[in-house]
Parts: C-alpha cells; structure tokens; sequence
C-alpha cells in the first residue's frame, strides 16, 4: 500500500563492511532545511581505511543532522532525517533500510556522488578540502573560503594553505599563530621563558590513525621476525633506463616499484605459502592463488595500502599504470573499500621518504611484509676483490613465525633478489 504525501524519515548508516561498527563523521555537504536531490552526496564519513560518501537515496528536504562534525556515527544508528515528497511505501519508518540496498547504491553511484558533491558545493560555496586540510587550517585560523585551491574542481590543498599564509600581512600572521606573553623590560631571557603558558594540545585518535592503533596493537600477538639481505640494482636500473621512453610512449611514470611487485609475483608462484593466510583461531592456513599485494602509499591523512588485485596476470606496463591510479586515489581520499582490501602480502617502500633500514610489522592475516629502503651508490667488493661502486638497497622482511621458519623466508628472498639482480631471468618466466 502506498500514499502520496509529505513525511518525515530517518536514514541509517549503512553496514560499510570489514566489520566497521563506528565512522567519524567528517563533513556535512547540506544543511538542516535544504533541498537535496536523489544521489547527491550528504557527508563524508572516514571509516578505518578510507573517506566515503553517504548519498541521499530520495528527493526531499534534509530536516535533521543527528550527528555532529567531528562525532562518531553508529553502523544501523540514524545519520539524519529527510522530508519526503514522493509515493512512499507505508512501512515502519523505525526500520533501518536494507544495507545491501545502501552499500550496492553507495558504491554503484560513487562516481556520480562526486560530481553531485561538486554541483552542490558550487550551489553552496563550500570549499573543497581533504580533512587532513581542514585541520591544518583550523590550527592556522585560516578561513578555508579565502584560500585559492589548485586542486580539482578548486579543492584546496596543503600547498595553497602554505602560498597563503606567506601573502598574509604581517599583523595577521602573527595573530594566526600561538600568542606568546611577553614578560617586563626588566624580566631576563630565563625569566621571560619560563613565564610562557604551559600548553597541551590534544584530538581523539580517529580515523586511519585509530585503525593503526588497533592493527599494531593486535599485530604484537604474532611472534613474528625479520630478516634483512643487500639488494643490487645496477642491472635493475640499466633496463629501467631502457624502458623508460617505451613507458614514455604510453603516458606512463617507470619506478622501480613495478618491477618489485612483477618479481615478488613470480616468486609467490614457486613459494606459495608466503602467499597464504592463517585463520584467527591459528589453526587452519588457506592457500591463496591470486596475487593480492599492498601497496602502502604515503597521504596526509595517514599511511594507506591499496592493493594490487592479480599481479600474476599484468604485465610490468600494466601493473605500472594500476599503481599510478591507486597511489592518485589514495592521496585524494577517493579509494574505496574494496581497493583497500583483501591484500595477500604487502611491500612498503620507507625508501621513497629517505629510509634506509626498516623493520615493517605483519598485519593479519597475512603472513609476510617486506621494507624496501633507498638506494644509494656504495663501496662493494666485486668477484675480483677489487672495489666498485654499487646501487645497493636494503630489504627488511618480516614473517609471521608461526607459519614461516627463517630458512624458508631467506630461500624466499634470495630467488627475489635473484630476479631483480638478474633481471633476464624475470622476463624468462613471462608468458
């Protein structure tokens, strides 16, 4: 039975999936009276490993926001209230409506979420801006609509915040930034110091840092080791250098990383437990086929691992161009769900931020993780004994102990390095 009329109903969060019981509620996109239309994005809520849009399912007018910014939102608790005007069903509006119908529109429509997000912001004013952003410029006193933003669709990014402190006068400035008491004439230096306000900043740990907390806190329960080995890249880079113009050709970024991930796929295949996973209760391992590997890729909003689905099947351009989109996704807060899930083994490469030496920390249920650090030119002993200089990287990887014994990950290691040492015998075992 349904009725023409106008009426009030409640929205939920959906269930997002990953067992996520709680979101931090980052923006809202309307306000309490406005008209919204059928998917136009209403919030952004972070979840434990990314930033997703909440659509509005119908046409109405927003007449209740029942969660504050900043808040966490319960999975199944109402998210806010909509006036209606359309043909309803009457059915209990006490209900929370199917999560599998929110889920499937919420990712079936992200992209038009998006642009609706866009429209609306240009209707609104509102600024675009990662929260990450939007917490450098509360601590600046920067209102964020004064800011020209060099991103997409005018989304203000860290580096504009910076260009625009520097324009500010100087009188402003100063009063953007901590008040500092200034003692009498006849008070000394020592004086003056310890006559500062003692202060303490705080926040709640939310967002991806308060899954990090959690994914660390468990990961100290596996008994797990590392082993550390020199990685040489003379070879690795000469035919980087070759292949750099042919990826030119295809509008595509050559790295190294590319051919760490190709070379760690080929290895998996001739050691598959370093692909496998063990169930929670640590008593039955599970063979995994598919190449899954995680990527950790550096964000203002935290360390994020997108992950490389099937490595095993793309080539070296492919698994190139896959990485660019993912790496691009993941520092503009647009992964979804699906993108950070279901990694088999991870890689995170410290050494693109100046490390040398890691020792990175298994993250159930995988079973293997692998640190790679910068490379530099170094003194080594050649064959000859004579000295040389040499591209050397250091490799950490960590296991998981209760799966993999130290002779297993180093004969691992070894026929990994062989093919990034030896580059030949990758292209060997392409088909």
């Amino acid at each position: 039975m349904s009725q023409e009329k106008q009426e009030q109903q409640d929205f939920y969060l959906p269930d997002i999936g990953e067992g996520i019981v709680e979101c931090e509620l980052v923006e809202w996109l309307v306000a309490e009276g406005e008209q919204v239309t059928e998917d136009q994005a209403i919030c952004d809520v972070m979840t434990d490993k990314a930033l997703v849009q909440i659509p509005a399912m119908h046409n109405g007018v927003i007449t209740k926001l029942y969660v504050a910014k900043g808040e966490l939102a319960k999975v199944h608790a109402p998210l806010f209230a909509m006036e209606i005007a359309a043909t309803i069903a009457t059915t209990d509006p006490a209900e929370p409506e199917s999560s599998d119908d929110a889920v499937t529109s919420i990712q079936a429509n992200q992209a038009e979420s998006r642009l609706s997000k866009d429209s609306a912001n240009q209707r609104t004013g509102k600024v675009v801006a990662s929260p990450a952003v939007r917490r450098l410029a509360r601590e600046q006193n920067i209102a964020l609509s004064e800011v020209q933003g060099s991103g997409d669709n005018g989304r203000v990014c860290k580096e504009d915040l910076t260009v625009f402190l520097a324009t500010l006068p100087s009188t402003r400035h100063a009063a953007t930034t901590h008040p500092i008491t200034t003692a009498a004439p006849s008070s000394t230096k020592q004086e003056q110091l310890n006559s500062l306000p003692t202060t303490e900043a705080g926040e709640p740990l939310t967002g991806i840092r308060a899954t990090m907390a959690k994914q660390m806190t468990a990961s100290l329960s596996i008994p797990q080791f590392t082993l550390c080995d020199e990685l040489r890249l003379d070879e690795l880079l000469q035919l980087k250098a070759r292949l750099t113009p042919v990826f030119d050709e295809q509008q595509r970024k050559l790295t190294l990383l590319p051919f760490f991930i190709k070379a760690l796929s080929l290895t998996l295949a001739d050691f598959p437990l370093l692909n496998a996973r063990l169930d929670e209760e640590a008593r039955h391992l599970h063979y995994q086929e598919p190449h899954h590997i995680g990527v950790a890729v550096d964000t203002l909003s935290g360390l994020l691992v997108p992950v490389l689905r099937n490595c095993q099947q793309l080539s070296l351009l492919e698994i190139a161009a896959e990485l660019e989109r993912l790496s691009t996704a993941a520092r503009a807060g647009k992964l979804t769900p699906h993108e950070l899930q279901g990694a088999t083994i991870s890689l995170s490469n410290v050494g693109a931020l100046g490390g040398l030496v890691s020792t990175p920390i298994v993250t159930a249920p995988q079973v293997a993780i692998a640190a790679l650090g910068k490379w530099r030119f170094v003194p080594r002993f050649n064959e000859q004994g004579e000295c040389e200089s040499q591209a050397i990287m250091m490799v950490c990887w960590s296991a998981d102990h209760r799966v993999i014994d130290g002779a297993t990950l180093a004969r691992f290691n070894r026929r990994w390095c062989q093919y990034l040492m030896q580059p030949e015998r990758m292209w060997a075992q392409l088909t």
